[in-house]
């Protein structure tokens, strides 16, 4: 272990605090350090910034100071990258951020020691397809959800499984998600919760407008075909619930496992299953 490099959520108050703490830990122990261009003018500290790709090339883990938002964030703008990532939560428990700010020198201890494993989460990718043509591709780590929009009209969609109908879906619309994501808007709409560390994808249709429609878990190697048939309601493709991509009527979306995945850094000593029991107490 010889570089580490660092991003962080600045809209959260104490981020530039604690990267300034992981700063100074990362000199006791040697590290060099690479910040993001704006993480570092903000420190004062513009000699330490670098582009994404560089941090990406250079480091030999990534720091995310946030929460699970920015994690999910952080792991599409890396898609390409095999680098592992390190989650710091700055805010409430997630299922995603790591560790806490109160346990970072103990964590990067645990690291440089080499007492950490490396978890790989499947990731989902997406493509649009308008009249024969691609117009839009995507990845994500969560999940891929077409909806209608902001009014109370009901969209039709058709989902396959590999060319082979699954279901019609009157409704708000179907998502797409990853086992990481399962736990996610896919839970609020009714999903399983799945170890985030199996190969599957998870087909939930969102209040769907008969009884009989429920979750379908697919295989990682299965492609799920999504058909918009809707010409008087807005219907959007959102991407891990922070980016939005309008459709139109006929657009087809493709989604399967992406080729990339996200390789996130695990020190703490809490299993999924404890974590799951302490947020499914919060709820």
């Amino acid at each position: 272990m010889k570089a580490i490099g660092i991003t962080a959520n600045l809209h959260k108050a104490e981020a530039l605090e604690v990267a300034k703490k992981l700063i100074e830990l990362c000199n006791a122990y040697d590290l060099k350090v690479y910040l993001t261009v704006e993480c570092a003018s903000l420190l004062g500290k513009s000699d330490m910034g670098y582009s994404m790709h560089e941090i990406a090339e250079m480091s030999d883990i990534l720091v995310v100071l946030g929460g699970d938002g920015t994690l999910l964030k952080v792991a599409r703008e890396f898609v390409t990258a095999d680098i592992p990532i390190l989650g710091v939560n700055l805010g409430h428990i997630g299922f995603l951020a790591e560790i806490e700010m109160s346990d970072l020198e103990q964590s990067l201890e645990r690291i440089l020691k080499g007492d950490y494993e490396v978890e790989e989460r499947l990731m989902l990718s997406s493509q649009v397809i308008r009249n024969g043509e691609v117009v839009a591709s995507f990845h994500s780590l969560n999940d891929m959800v077409v909806s209608k929009g902001p009014f109370s009209r009901i969209i039709m969609l058709e989902a396959y499984v590999n060319d082979q109908l699954l279901e019609t879906y009157p409704g708000d619309g179907v998502i797409v998600a990853s086992p990481t994501g399962s736990t996610a808007y896919s839970l609020s709409a009714g999903g399983p919760i799945v170890n985030p560390t199996l190969k599957v994808l998870i087909v939930t249709p969102i209040c769907p407008h008969m009884l009989h429609h429920r979750s379908v878990i697919i295989s990682e190697k299965e492609v799920v075909h999504i058909k918009v048939f809707t010409q008087q309601a807005e219907v959007i493709l959102t991407v891990d619930g922070q980016h939005g991509f309008q459709l139109k009527n006929n657009d087809e979306i493709i989604i399967q496992k992406s080729e990339h995945s996200t390789r996130l850094v695990k020190v703490s000593d809490v299993n999924f299953y404890a974590l799951l029991h302490r947020k499914l107490r919060e709820r």
